[in-house]
């Protein structure tokens, strides 16, 4: 875990003196990512204001938040987390501790989380195919990166709005209804462009596509190893990996180096695409990704 770049004393008096503050301000809800913040705000409406914490760009496995940011979060009425991320364990108990009257839902409840141990045993079976990776407690926290993930995310949102706002129940109910719609059309958009792919391996960074390819039979090669950059033995090891299973995309990610991807796309004749897996837009940064591994312009 990366040691914050400020000074943490400094921080905390900070807020000691601005969380208490409640006057007009319970409307708002925090969230760690984007993603989260298009959930919320389609289900919310104009119930709520949705803050994210984590700007668009930055890691939100180790990013480390500015002053000024949590004195916002101290106008929060709730904070809605994803559940494992780096930002979310680094930090989630001290913006509770500063913050009690916040009240804090955790998003993954009820999801079928990935563990190491899960991930040691598929890439046994699969002969290596998988690259053993580590996240901060244990589990691989990106579970908006897929379909299922999603709706997770969804109906715990749900929950937590009704839990906040339960006067307004029937509201947010309706309009969770018109989200789940739109998540089961994104899932048919992606089944049918990955209906005939002719490799069903991928190639990526930082491993946050792990449920998306469960979901959808494919099989992720990740760069990173243990969180650090790959050695030059084990660039190679993942070269040769990616030409035996005919892999043909590589995806990088804006938080994330492109150097070795670059590389890696080279040695492989691998196409190299751009994604943004925290962006806004959920839907239409997923059917991006399948519309690369079908090889759509």
């Amino acid at each position: 875990m990366r040691t914050t770049c400020f000074c943490v004393t400094s921080l905390l008096s900070l807020l000691m003196l601005v969380g208490c503050t409640t006057s007009g301000e319970e409307t708002y809800i925090a969230v760690t990512i984007e993603p989260q913040r298009y959930f919320a705000e389609k289900i919310a409406g104009d119930r709520f204001r949705i803050h994210t914490v984590v700007p668009d760009g930055q890691s939100p496995e180790t990013y480390d938040p500015t002053p000024q940011q949590m004195v916002a979060l101290s106008k929060s009425y709730a904070y809605l987390r994803i559940g494992h991320l780096g930002f979310e364990q680094a930090w989630m108990q001290r913006i509770k501790d500063n913050n009690p009257r916040m009240q804090i839902f955790d998003l993954s409840e009820g999801f079928a989380l990935i563990t190491e141990e899960e991930e040691e045993e598929e890439e046994q079976e699969e002969q290596g195919l998988h690259h053993h990776h580590h996240h901060p407690g244990g589990v691989d926290p990106h579970i908006w990166s897929s379909v299922n993930g999603a709706r997770t995310l969804a109906g715990n949102t749900l929950k937590a709005l009704i839990t906040l706002d339960k006067d307004n129940e029937d509201f947010y109910r309706r309009n969770y209804a018109g989200l789940m719609a739109e998540i089961d059309q994104t899932e048919a958009i992606i089944r049918r462009k990955l209906s005939a792919l002719t490799s069903r391996t991928f190639i990526i960074y930082h491993p946050a596509l792990t449920y998306f390819a469960r979901e959808f039979e494919l099989s992720q090669l990740c760069i990173e190893r243990d969180g650090k950059e790959p050695s030059p033995a084990q660039l190679k090891e993942l070269v040769d990996k990616a030409k035996a299973y005919r892999a043909e995309v590589v995806f990088v990610q804006q938080e994330f180096d492109v150097k070795n991807a670059e590389r890696i796309a080279e040695e492989t004749a691998c196409r190299l695409v751009s994604v943004n897996l925290l962006n806004y837009y959920w839907s239409n940064e997923l059917i991006e990704i399948a519309k690369a591994l079908a090889n759509e312009s």
